[in-house]
């Protein structure tokens, strides 16, 4: 049992703590069991409830309250004066950020683990989650808790204590003193909401961010409220939202997850409540009924963005041409017109909008009123990928656009050393270097680097503007790719670098290799983690064989957004393939252990411009997901760009079985696909589409006879379906082909493919009536006859001359 000393440190880090109004951290290392039976007695030293406190553990037999590391997600919005994380069992990066913030100022988190010395060459559960096949769990590293380790031994306000030895390594002691005073809420004399909701604020910057939500009473209007983890952001929308819902507006509100939104509605009811004006909540508190006919709901972001669409939006069509460089690769979309006096909520609130991709927080811009609440730095999203990737889309909008930010901690006083360590540790306030570094860089003068593990390990600079490109390539990011990016043996990074520092970055994850018995087992349908590419071909597809080519799928590639569009991204992927086809070809240099690639791969959420970009690399579709990915909102899109003989053979197949299959795919699951995205993945499909112009006598003359005759498409809808098919899939630039524009060319997908009715399609596309877009269907065929008809089409349309 630990003695006095571990005691007397935590009561005085614990009285430290309450007088600045901040937390601290106290590691608890050695033996496990001793390390438990040391935490007890810091608790009781600190003097917490034992129902103020919670225990993370895979152990049982706790006096406090207890949850497992892997559900440490439980603990975002909670408020605990102690936190205890075992890092024995189940520990990973993740359950740190998730658990980190539920200290309360004043309050302790402890970490328990085994001996820091020791500590990175240990592998446990998590490191078994990282060995994907084929690597085993010797192939994993220990970068990430060797990083963790000297954050812990170097940061201030940590305490570490030696549970084996009773020995007291450091007393974590800053000297704070009383934290400086925190600025009070104002309720303004001429405000909209009522004076509850002001009242009801903490900071006087939640009482300005409810001022500003004020301007969600009027159609046309956009606020931005951002702040980092802990300063009452969500609370203040809640309190926004309760007020709109008392007025008898209906409020919907969306996150990723509705765990995320519930301190939102928690505060929305509390004011409603309080204002006397709760009406009913449902029973899983996704709704709350004010009694004025207001009411604040909740609903998944591709259901919201369903709802606001069906209710203010048109289904236009898209751009035609190929655009800027893809590196730019999540473009400029236009904002249909909205009409403020048609359906729809009255406004939206969309919560933690940076763990959202930039495809779905687009959805909003055509709301009568919008709110977008978003973390800066922390666990929930990336607050920067936010502000660079979607701030631009929402200033060409046509909304009124205000901006509010919260800078004071609510749980704890500023300066909070938790925090700093947190951030640090985590990289949650990773970013890419300043603009001014990297502006003049280009193609010709970046420099292209393979970077393994150990030079991100040894190398801080290099490893936060990595870190921080990768976070803006995608719409969440968890402090678990931190530790995957440090030391997962399947994935690897490429960067281009100018001037010292990372302008383009794409991490690959290594795929396939795989054994028969593992292939096999994937066949009958057993996951295999870290394999997203061949599973999706053996398990979906039904290639036995699929999982034997070995591949680099492209997780992520993001290029700084100081020098987007000008061909840094294609530059690196160019040099990725120059690299892995060599190695493709067993030409490897000695330092590379790419040996045996036979192809580089990705799979996104598929959209105009990004299939656009990936085209324009190489890449060709193999596979269109039929379900939306419920995160993104997008059908995904599988490409493969060949560097041997076998990955060839590999994207032949796939590409035929694809061009054979996806036909009767977009008359049922890919209905609803975006014109636009099926003409791209056509597009980019490498299969040969002259068996589908392998028509019949009689099936010319059907095609024949309804372009230039009497004849009507609905009679024998497949050879249409093929020649359009065959168009979509040709070169647009091959001699012979048809001469089809945009408008034709979705004319054919809606009507043709997804087998839309006339009055739909005459009306998405533009039409001035259903009779124009039949004569227009007809032109194009017509069109088709000529490029691909041979001497019975001919024939038969010399009956109409």
């Amino acid at each position: 049992m630990a003695g006095s000393t571990l005691a007397d440190a935590v009561a005085a880090l614990r009285a430290e703590a309450t007088r600045a109004n901040q937390r601290r951290l106290l590691v608890i290392h050695g033996d496990r069991d001793r390390c438990l039976d040391a935490a007890y007695t810091a608790l009781d030293a600190a003097d917490v409830d034992d129902d103020a406190a919670t225990l993370l553990t895979t152990r049982e037999g706790f006096r406090y309250h207890r949850l497992r590391p892997k559900h440490a997600h439980k603990l975002l919005g909670a408020t605990r004066d102690a936190v205890v994380l075992d890092a024995f069992a189940e520990f990973s990066a993740n359950a740190v950020g998730q658990s980190v913030g539920a200290v309360d100022g004043g309050g302790l988190y402890v970490l328990l683990a085994p001996p820091l010395d020791d500590w990175p060459d240990r592998r446990d559960d998590f490191d078994e989650s990282l060995a994907v096949p084929p690597f085993g769990v010797d192939d994993v590293t220990g970068h990430f808790r060797d990083r963790l380790v000297e954050t812990l031994r170097e940061h201030h306000g940590v305490a570490v204590y030696d549970a084996d030895a009773d020995e007291l390594g450091r007393d974590g002691l800053t000297g704070a003193a009383a934290p400086p005073t925190r600025s009070t809420p104002t309720v303004p004399r001429d405000g909209a909401f009522p004076a509850a909701a002001y009242e009801s604020c903490l900071t006087g910057d939640q009482s300005r961010a409810v001022r500003e939500l004020e301007r969600l009473r009027r159609d046309g209007a956009a606020v931005v409220v951002e702040a980092d983890r802990g300063r009452g952001k969500s609370s203040a929308a809640g309190l926004a939202a309760g007020s709109l819902a008392a007025a008898g507006r209906d409020v919907l509100v969306t996150a990723a997850e509705f765990s995320g939104a519930e301190a939102l509605f928690d505060r929305a009811r509390a004011l409603l409540d309080t204002l006397d004006e709760l009406g009913a909540v449902s029973d899983d508190g996704r709704r709350i009924d004010a009694a004025d006919d207001g009411c604040v709901r909740f609903a998944t972001p591709t259901a919201a963005a369903e709802e606001v669409g069906d209710g203010t939006r048109g289904s236009g069509g898209g751009a035609d041409g190929d655009g800027a460089d893809g590196d730019a690769a999540d473009g400029n979309a236009a904002r249909a017109d909205t009409d403020s006096s048609g359906g729809g909520p009255d406004a939206v609130i969309v919560d933690e909008a940076a763990a959202l991709p930039v495809s779905v927080l687009e959805s909003f811009l055509s709301a009568r009123s919008v709110a977008f609440v978003t973390t800066v730095h922390g666990y929930e999203g990336a607050g920067r990928g936010f502000s660079v990737r979607f701030r631009d889309r929402l200033g060409d909008a046509d909304l009124a656009v205000s901006d509010v930010r919260l800078e004071a901690p609510i749980r704890y006083g500023r300066g909070d050393p938790v925090e700093t360590w947190a951030f640090r540790a985590l990289l949650l306030d990773a970013r890419p270097a300043v603009d001014e570094a990297v502006a003049d860089a280009t193609p010709a003068t970046a420099r292209y680097r393979r970077v393994p593990p150990a030079e991100l390990r040894a190398d801080e600079q290099l490893l936060r503007e990595a870190f921080g490109l990768l976070v803006l390539a995608h719409y969440r990011t968890e402090p678990d790719d931190l530790a995957r990016l440090l030391d997962a043996p399947n994935l690897t990074l490429r960067a281009l670098t100018a001037d010292g520092h990372v302008v383009s970055v794409a991490l690959l994850a290594r795929e396939g290799g795989l054994d028969r018995e593992t292939m096999d087992g994937m066949y009958r349908g057993e996951r295999v983690r870290g394999n997203m590419i061949p599973d999706v071909m053996t398990s979906q597809l039904r290639d036995p064989d699929a999982g034997d080519p070995v591949g680099y799928r492209v997780m992520r590639i993001a290029t700084h957004h100081a020098v987007r569009s000008s061909g840094l991204g294609s530059e690196l992927l160019g040099d990725v393939h120059d690299e892995l086809g060599t190695a493709g070809n067993g030409d490897s240099s000695d330092d590379s252990d790419d040996t045996g690639v036979d192809y580089v791969g990705t799979g996104f959420g598929a959209t105009p411009e990004l299939l656009r970009f990936w085209r324009r690399n190489g890449y060709r579709t193999v596979h269109l997901s039929t379900t939306r990915n419920e995160a993104s909102g997008e059908h995904s899109a599988v490409m493969l760009r060949p560097t041997s003989d076998a990955g060839r053979r590999l994207l032949d197949r796939h590409a035929a079985w694809f061009r054979d299959r996806v036909g009767d795919a977009l008359g049922d699951a890919l209905s609803a696909v975006d014109a636009d995205v099926v003409r791209g993945t056509l597009r980019a499909c490498d299969a040969d589409p002259e068996p589908l112009v392998d028509l019949t006598d009689y099936e010319w003359r059907v095609v024949v006879g309804a372009s230039a005759g009497p004849g009507l498409y609905d009679v024998a809808p497949r050879p249409f379906r093929r020649l359009a098919l065959a168009h979509l899939l040709g070169d647009d630039a091959g001699s012979g082909a048809a001469e089809l524009d945009g408008r034709e060319e979705r004319l054919l997908v809606r009507k043709v493919l997804q087998a839309e009715p006339w009055d739909d399609v005459g009306d998405a596309l533009g039409y001035v009536s259903t009779a124009e877009c039949m004569r227009s269907l007809g032109g194009a065929y017509d069109a088709l006859v000529d490029a691909h008809g041979g001497d019975v089409a001919d024939a038969e349309r010399d009956w109409f001359e």
